[in-house]
């Protein structure tokens, strides 16, 4: 693997400030400007902390324009389990730690609750990286030291990225719907993973998946009377989306005891409940592979699922933002665009939306807020619409558009960093798959403790069966069983999971979802604090 050179690299742009400053010698009023230091009064650097005390001072006044009385009621309706009640716990304990270490028994706090790869210490993929910053700043690309320190394939792919911009200002709008290049590249990589042709005048790129799903909600929820089938345990995105929206969230329920199972018949008796109820079924969303339950579909399934949103009326809506992440050898992922191709289903026959990011994969690029949706079998008149609503938030930014292209088109066979690419994410997936299945081993060693294997995606969703005991504990507190569970889990191991209560679940289960995502050497002593704990909790509330 190729490493940047901290101290060539500091050359490097010392040497082209130097040249830039030189063709611009007259003007001299830059020396003028003194240098930037930080403020060295402490109540300066909390001044955004100190404000937010202020605030929370006068929140009970009744003069201010904004209450909770005032604000748009969907907005209250709306949750995000995966960073809620106990998120918010986690991080004041996490500050408390670096005063008080000693009045815990762990010493840092583990964040399992969402999947943030590289928050938790997953590196980055080289070659995008390497691309990402040659685009970024592009002046290395002028250095002849530059071909040392960066791999051939990334400086030619940097190269015709920035060729692909106009004015190569990687920093300016572009068009609404991304750079027609880097749509192009994604275009060809979809076409390559699937066989069957995509149009870059499909895809639209968004900042990451979830402004496509936003959009998508949007434009089909016109009321409470519009309903989308989503999969129960669901990712919150969902069940939020369509909260502020205005719609209403028809469940269907996946089949834990067949391993998270999508059945069709479940879809047929939730799709009639919700029509007897005057509710017009506009869509169904499907997440493939799994979140939070981490199954993977199986080809068959997926094709009923597509006969049967072409039976209903209904548009598919296909969350395949971990597509890359499947563990099992008996399982493999299939895009829905593809299966219905596959059965002969064209742009005519089936209106489908799918959605990729770059936060997920093996890549973990969740800060770079990369994704797109491709979107197909809406007439021209929609399209316009949809086009319309992307051009509203003017564009998604650059960086996320090239790693998007990246993901889809990384290097080949015979390139320069194809070696290094290969064993960098082999790396990462076959880690990930050993997490997993360490972590669905030790759950299923634990009392009353059910989990489903982890086929794909990055999180283990096991079902606890708690004694009446805690349950009555829990009622006690006001809170459901399972977030009852994870704060007391919190509190003694500092690890940090979901309540499956956060994601909904067939009403008397209880879960949690646990992200695989900690690295290796850190799952046998987050194994060691999760059994003691949960053998503590059971003794403590056994019936």
């Amino acid at each position: 693997m190729r490493r940047f050179v901290i101290g060539q690299a500091k050359n490097l742009i010392d040497q082209s400030r130097r040249r830039q400053l030189h063709h611009h010698k007259n003007l001299s009023f830059v020396s003028l400007i003194p240098p930037f230091s930080a403020p060295s009064d402490s109540s300066s650097r909390h001044l955004s902390s100190s404000s937010s005390s202020d605030m929370s001072a006068s929140d009970s006044s009744s003069s201010l324009p904004v209450t909770l009385d005032t604000i748009n009621p969907k907005v209250i309706k709306c949750e995000y389990a995966v960073r809620g009640e106990i998120v918010n716990i986690a991080q004041k304990l996490q500050e408390d730690l670096k005063t008080n270490k000693d009045a815990y028994p762990f010493d840092e706090i583990i964040y399992c609750n969402i999947g943030n790869p590289q928050s938790l210490g997953q590196q980055p993929i080289t070659f995008f990286r390497e691309v990402l910053a040659l685009c970024s700043y592009t002046a290395l690309l002028d250095e002849s030291a530059t071909h040392g320190l960066f791999s051939s394939d990334s400086i030619e792919r940097a190269w015709k990225i920035l060729d692909q911009i106009p004015g190569r200002a990687t920093g300016a709008y572009s068009h609404s719907q991304g750079i027609k290049g880097l749509r192009d590249a994604i275009a060809d990589g979809i076409e390559a993973r699937d066989g069957f042709p995509a149009d870059p005048n499909d895809i639209f790129m968004t900042d990451g998946a979830s402004p496509g799903v936003h959009m998508m909600m949007q434009l089909l929820i016109t009321s409470e009377k519009d309903g989308i089938l989503c999969p129960i345990p669901q990712y919150p995105l969902y069940s939020a989306s369509i909260a502020l929206h205005g719609g209403t969230l028809v469940p269907y329920y996946l089949d834990e005891a067949s391993g998270w199972g999508l059945e069709i018949s479940e879809l047929k008796k939730q799709l009639e409940d919700a029509r007897s109820k005057g509710i017009t079924v506009r869509a169904l969303a499907v997440i493939n592979p799994g979140n939070p339950t981490g199954q993977v579909l199986s080809e068959e399934n997926q094709r009923d699922v597509v006969n049967f949103c072409k039976q209903e009326g209904l548009v598919l809506l296909a969350d395949e933002v971990y597509q890359e992440n499947v563990y099992v050898p008996d399982k493999k992922f299939h895009s829905f665009k593809k299966v219905a191709r596959s059965m002969g289903y064209g742009e005519k026959d089936l209106a489908l939306v799918s959605f990729q990011s770059v936060s997920k994969g093996y890549y973990g690029e969740c800060g770079k807020r990369g994704g797109y949706m491709e979107v197909t079998g809406f007439t021209s008149d929609v399209r316009e619409q949809i086009y319309k609503m992307a051009s509203v938030n003017l564009c998604s930014n650059i960086s996320g558009q090239i790693l998007a292209s990246l993901i889809m088109s990384p290097p080949k066979p015979g390139d320069d960093s194809y070696e290094s690419y290969i064993a960098e994410k082999d790396g990462i997936l076959s880690s990930l798959a050993r997490r997993a299945k360490t972590l669905e081993e030790a759950l299923n060693k634990l009392e009353g403790v059910t989990c489903n294997r982890a086929e794909g995606a990055m999180y283990l969703f096991p079902c606890l069966h708690l004694p009446q005991k805690a349950i009555a504990a829990a009622e006690a507190e006001k809170t459901a069983p399972d977030n009852f569970y994870c704060k007391r889990l919190l509190k003694a191991t500092g690890i940090v999971v979901v309540p499956g209560s956060g994601f909904r679940q067939v009403p008397g289960t209880w879960h949690f979802r646990c992200t695989i995502l900690p690295q290796e050497d850190k799952i046998p002593a987050i194994v060691d604090r999760l059994t003691a704990f949960h053998q503590s909790f059971m003794d403590e509330f056994r019936d």
